[in-house]
């Protein structure tokens, strides 16, 4: 692979080049460990696999002299989260933030697992987000290689419930922020290499609807059909947008009925909700509640909950100023770094929201999230790579970011 926009770069001082010397050293190594990551299941709830990843990261942060703390989760059914602790002898305190859970179920690896053509590399979580964790690894050892030590602190969460809206971090999180001076997200970059400068936010209501079961076939006028209350309640939803960037609710899981011949006597539905404006949660709410009020069917009740959803990570002027600092740095090895947003949810919203200043998209560009297609972008992971180990040396020798 080459890089020849990376031979010479035009502006890049002394030690600038010796950071890029030293990521375009990394790429083997880096792309091998997300090789073995990316070939163990981790699907969030996944305890074992959650452990077995971390175990094979954590001896690689111990080598640079960072603590190590396993922090159990604060929700059932998840394996430790993580906290690598590196002090140094300058001002910035820096929190990176990552997370080894992807969305597959167990067996996925091995059903189709790590492997590259000649630009892409392809696996269950090979961009969101293990090669964003793995690039901060590679970031860090950078830095211990050429013995900069001038930051605060560094420290390297990685979390292992991210793709449920955090539930077992959240505690966590807010605790690592109350010590930060800035925030940098690990998740994968957006075609074509873009950073994130805006996030929707994003929580499930859950619709259930209790009715009466009876015998479909012998006395149906007996039951108290939920299911048909649910395709009633859901009907409700059809004047909400199903996408572009400002408020979407989409329909993503149902269930009801237990048999053939048996008249539902429960049913549910989880609604996806994405908004830019974080009113726009209680807007949904509200109506959902006011449907839930006038049901179809007789004697059938709605219920209305939903979980801890994260907050918007909205335009503002402190990330502005980041991705400032980033594309000048990008632009120092002769590649344009666009600025941009999603609808995926992350935990840039979380430090946003406590006024923590937060630059997110910082992992290897990648695309197709959450499905099969998933893949990350090959020629970007030695650019991102110099991009994040460069951002830590500028924000590590500022009194703030």
């Amino acid at each position: 692979m080459a890089f020849a926009a990376l031979a010479h770069p035009a502006h890049a001082g002394e030690s600038d080049a010796k950071v890029l010397a030293a990521a375009r050293a990394a790429r083997p190594a880096e792309l091998q460990l997300l090789e073995q990551v990316v070939n163990v299941d981790s699907g969030t709830g996944d305890i074992e696999g959650g452990r077995k990843v971390a175990g094979m990261l954590i001896p690689r942060l111990k080598a640079l002299g960072m603590r190590i703390e396993s922090v159990p989760a604060e929700a059932a059914g998840l394996p430790e989260n993580t906290v690598a602790t590196l002090d140094g002898r300058g001002k910035t305190r820096i929190l990176m933030i990552g997370h080894i859970d992807t969305v597959f179920e167990p067996g996925t690896a091995q059903r189709r697992p790590f492997h590259t053509d000649d630009k892409r590399a392809y696996g269950p979580g090979v961009a969101d987000e293990k090669g964003g964790v793995i690039e901060g690894i590679h970031a860090l050892e950078i830095l211990h290689d050429l013995g900069f030590r001038d930051f605060g602190r560094i420290v390297l969460l990685m979390e292992t419930s991210e793709e449920r809206g955090s539930p077992g971090t959240r505690g966590l999180i807010g605790r690592l922020l109350k010590d930060a001076d800035v925030e940098l997200n690990l998740e994968p970059g957006d075609l074509p290499d873009t950073l994130t400068v805006w996030r929707k936010g994003s929580d499930t209501f859950r619709i259930d609807v209790k009715g009466r079961a009876a015998h479909a076939g012998v006395a149906p006028q007996d039951g108290r059909n939920a299911a048909l209350e649910l395709i009633h309640q859901i009907s409700g939803l059809e004047g909400f947008p199903k996408s572009g960037d400002g408020l979407t609710v989409n329909l993503t899981v149902m269930q009801a009925g237990t048999r053939a011949n048996i008249i539902p006597e429960d049913a549910s539905a989880q609604v996806n909700v994405r908004v830019r404006d974080k009113a726009d949660f209680a807007r949904v709410e509200e109506i959902l509640r006011k449907n839930a009020a006038a049901t179809l069917i007789p004697d059938t009740k709605v219920t209305i909950s939903h979980g801890e959803g994260y907050p918007p990570l909205p335009s503002n002027t402190a990330t502005d100023k980041l991705a400032a600092r980033a594309q000048r740095i990008y632009a120092g090895i002769g590649r344009t770094l666009a600025a941009g947003g999603n609808g995926g949810a992350s935990e840039s919203a979380l430090a946003a929201d406590a006024g923590v200043p937060a630059l997110d998209g910082l992992g290897p560009v990648g695309g197709g999230f959450h499905s099969e297609k998933e893949f990350l972008e090959l020629d970007t992971v030695t650019p991102r790579l110099y991009l994040l180990t460069m951002l830590l040396t500028e924000l590590g020798r500022t009194q703030t970011p």
